[in-house]
């Protein structure tokens, strides 16, 4: 069994895929070739929102989106401490201080009713994660930031396809970014990621960041990032996005499925009556976490850790005197069961058993 079986989908899309690669081999186009346009119309129609942008990784999606709203030295980006370590790392890479905000004990995403207090004269920008595949709370959060005037950006690294209150993520603030890294609910063969906006302004800026700063052909009004999704990555996802939805449905049953068996047995994920989870990780907790893997190691089912330490524990973000117990207590606690829309009923089966068997 493996945590995520990729080639289980590639066996089931195969014929599209190959397809989709060889019609890029025959016409050439590998940088910005006509599919990278015809999936960024696509993925702006899936999630209901007028703009969106390929970039070359969701890391370079939240990077150029920073640079887009001109933030960069002195200035403060609000976010949380319990995600990968990119959330953070771009906000420390234009010159800014990311602030780092405890969590929701139940969703571990960001906790609004902190965020209040950590905005300052020079804050200028929100940074929730949606983290596990369920939005973060995005209406409060923007509750919070429209009185301020600042601009929020959804990291929807794990959550493209899901729901909130309706609608999709990265249609819920400001501008949403999202990856396309392998194992994401909606994955490519290698990096890429999109930012979405309903902001002309700010999409046409994001745009030109990505390509160098340029507004046509060796003309840069800006300073930019080599920062555009390749042409065959765009190949591979437009032949998945065809049964992108059934695989969002299946996250789900499959998710609810776990939490149906599992439930008497450790703490399951909590999701919001408004929201949808994409599941990008089924997560549980459990006191004993590291007993829990080897245990569970033995058994045949690989897990993971997402994360095993707060931000502020990396030495890049050293922080001790940060005051974030939930976040700091999840990294203790949390472990990653084998989650993917192809995962049969026999290895739900097997992963089930094996958990509730823990003593």
């Amino acid at each position: 069994m493996q945590l995520i079986d990729l080639q289980a989908q590639y066996r089931q899309l195969k014929g599209p895929i190959d397809a989709r690669i060889r019609q890029v081999l025959d016409h050439g186009h590998y940088i910005l070739g006509p599919e990278v346009e015809e999936l960024e119309e696509r993925l702006a129609e899936y999630v209901g929102i007028r703009h969106c942008i390929g970039l070359s990784s969701g890391t370079d999606a939240l990077l150029v989106s920073l640079m887009a709203l001109d933030i960069g030295p002195g200035d403060e980006v609000i976010t949380t401490p319990f995600t990968f370590i990119a959330t953070a790392e771009v906000i420390a890479l234009i010159g800014a201080r990311p602030v780092f905000v405890d969590i929701d004990p139940h969703t571990y995403n960001i906790d609004p009713d902190r965020i209040a207090a950590a905005i300052t004269p020079r804050t200028r920008a929100i940074l929730p994660v949606s983290l596990y595949g369920q939005c973060a709370e995005m209406d409060a959060i923007e509750a919070i930031a429209r009185p301020h005037g600042l601009p929020v950006i959804e990291d929807a690294a794990q959550s493209f396809g899901a729901r909130y209150r309706e609608r999709h993520s990265c249609a819920l603030s400001t501008i949403g970014c999202t990856s396309f890294f392998p194992s994401k609910p909606l994955g490519g063969y290698g990096d890429g990621g999109a930012c979405f906006t309903d902001d002309t302004t700010l999409a046409t800026r994001i745009r030109q960041l990505s390509v160098h700063g340029q507004d046509r052909r060796y003309h840069h009004p800006r300073i930019g990032i080599n920062g555009r999704l390749d042409t065959l990555q765009a190949a591979v996802l437009l032949a998945k996005l065809d049964t992108f939805p059934q695989e969002v449905a299946a996250r789900e049953r499959i998710g609810r499925r776990y939490t149906e068996h599992l439930a008497d047995s450790v703490s399951t994920p909590y999701i919001e009556p408004h929201n949808r989870s994409v599941y990008a990780q089924y997560t549980i907790r459990v006191p004993a976490r590291d007993e829990v893997a080897a245990l569970l190691k033995q058994a045949g089912i690989p897990t993971a850790i997402h994360y095993p330490r707060p931000l502020t524990e990396q030495p890049a973000f050293a922080d001790p005197g940060a005051e974030i117990p939930n976040a700091t207590t999840a990294t203790e606690q949390v472990l990653s069961l084998p989650m993917s829309p192809w995962l049969t009923k026999v290895d739900q089966d097997g992963v089930i058993a094996a958990v509730r068997a823990i003593p």
